[in-house]
């Protein structure tokens, strides 16, 4: 009998980049684009790894990743965790040394990521049109080391994501330090930033806005940054 076919997977692109969202934004970092996704969510900026991609070996990512040198790596998509490989993609990279973000969808199950993992997961808001998706029972899978993110698209975004940070205790969580921060950024060039702010302050709602700091840095529709 021949040997085991060594793990892979399928990866759109491997770059060094800018860190642009959740709370480690503006640090370098590593990313490893998995290629695939199951959700359509209408504001998607990343349709481009919805097919194709490289067939890679782990020992080759990981090598690739090796060879950049940056210590924060995050893994991404498409969607990652609908891969099973990725979950031992990432407990590699943490033996490795590495910090390692894991940004999903939060459709999949996250119970089998490595716990050194960060977690930044994405509750899918109604205008997404992918919120029938979000698998709740995640959430009591995280900790004070993951982020819960929401993208929101227009006011009844808003109100959707306030409600269920109330509804489902996220704000108390965090307040306890069972969860780590809650974040919410505007679809971009949808959800005007300042009206965002506004309703946050309006509500003294206990989230972090961000923006996608990457595309300050480049073109809104660049790759590989």
């Amino acid at each position: 009998m021949g040997s085991a076919e060594p793990p892979f997977l399928r990866i759109t692109e491997i770059f060094h980049s800018i860190q642009g969202e959740s709370t480690w934004s503006g640090l370098p970092c590593t990313f490893v684009r998995l290629t695939g996704c199951p959700l359509r969510c209408v504001w998607c900026d990343t349709e481009y790894a919805f097919h194709g991609g490289d067939r890679l070996t782990l020992d080759e990512i990981v090598a690739a990743v090796e060879s950049i040198g940056t210590p924060l790596v995050e893994i991404t998509g498409g969607e990652p965790l609908a891969h099973p490989n990725a979950y031992l993609l990432t407990e590699r990279l943490l033996d490795g040394g590495f910090t390692v973000l894991v940004e999903t969808s939060g459709a999949f199950d996250v119970a089998p990521l490595d716990p050194r993992a960060h977690r930044i997961m994405d509750l899918k808001c109604p205008g997404s049109g992918e919120s029938g998706r979000n698998l709740w029972e995640n959430l009591d899978h995280l900790t004070g080391r993951d982020e819960v993110k929401f993208v929101v698209l227009d006011r009844a975004d808003y109100e959707w994501a306030r409600d269920t940070i109330s509804e489902r205790g996220l704000d108390r969580r965090r307040e306890e330090g069972s969860l780590g921060d809650l974040l919410m950024s505007p679809v971009w060039g949808t959800c005007d930033i300042t009206d965002l702010a506004s309703w946050i302050l309006d509500d003294r709602l206990p989230v972090r806005l961000q923006t996608q700091l990457h595309k300050h840095i480049w073109e809104p529709d660049a790759r590989g940054v």
